[in-house]
């Protein structure tokens, strides 16, 4: 039998066809957010890193399995606060040797308008806030060791992209084996740069920290303007590629355009360790 059906029927169908398939589409997204297993933990410290930047500790003592899975600098989870659906991506950026000893995870924070971080940055210690298991592969720093075969190390770093950097160096690697390890570290100007009470003990481990202030304040005698081309500027860029292992986190134009100069000097990429 022939059934003809009106142009109104046909779209009424297609419409109702369409919004099944969004409701099934919408409901396996559901499952798979709330697959996501989400631990409790109180802030033990919300305070001012530099302008924009909050150090936050959040507890995790009661959590041992969620301390224990972090086993590498660069890697990451997600982090709620309540009522607020959307989590925020953070960077852990104390080492794992500390998450182990001290049952703390911390965090350098960027608090953003409008965004989740801005809402954690204005939370108080002792408040809860939940997160996910730790996730990414963090830095393979197995692709420039030994240190005796991979002498120079450059890390580059912008903003909060200090935070995983910072989980790096504290964790170690080596740096006091090599006879060329520079941090250039990029912000607008000393009120937006974090961790300069660390430089000190960063450099006795054998980093020399090179700050790269963008819009710098009357009487900087530093290196001014960006990242990459402060280390353009450098007299000593790169001795000898072969020997070579490279490190950027930040700003994605910076590590775009290092990437390319140090190719371009014979570097290979397979020695460059990236986390923006």
């Amino acid at each position: 039998m022939f059934i003809l059906r009106s142009p109104h029927l046909t779209r009424h169908l297609r419409f109702s066809r369409n919004n099944r398939v969004a409701s099934v589409v919408s409901s396996a997204a559901a499952v798979r957010q709330d697959a996501t297993l989400w631990t409790p933990a109180p802030l033990s410290l919300v305070e001012s890193a530099a302008e924009s930047l909050f150090h936050i500790s959040i507890d995790i003592s009661n959590s041992p399995d969620l301390a224990a899975s972090y086993t590498r600098p660069g890697q990451y989870l997600q982090l709620r606060v309540p009522d607020v659906e959307r989590p925020s991506f953070l960077a852990i950026a104390s080492p794992p040797s500390f998450a182990a000893a001290s049952g703390a995870f911390e965090f350098l924070v960027k608090s953003i308008a409008g965004s989740t971080a801005e809402i954690l940055c204005g939370l108080k210690r002792g408040e809860t806030v939940e997160l996910s298991s730790v996730m990414g592969n963090g830095f393979d720093v197995d692709q420039i060791d030994p240190p005796e075969e991979y002498s120079t190390v450059l890390i580059f770093a912008t903003g909060s992209g200090i935070s995983p950097i910072r989980s790096l160096i504290e964790t170690g690697f080596g740096a006091d084996r090599r006879s060329d390890v520079r941090l250039y570290y990029g912000a607008r100007n000393l009120k937006r740069m974090a961790y300069q009470e660390k430089f000190k003990e960063w450099e006795s481990s054998g980093v020399k920290v090179v700050p790269v202030l963008s819009q710098p304040d009357d009487g900087w005698r530093g290196e001014t303007g960006y990242v990459q081309a402060a280390f353009a500027r450098a007299a000593k860029q790169v001795s000898d590629p072969s020997a070579t292992g490279v490190v950027l986190c930040g700003q994605r134009q910076m590590a775009e355009e290092i990437t390319a100069m140090l190719v371009a000097d014979g570097v290979s990429n397979d020695k460059m360790l990236k986390n923006f």
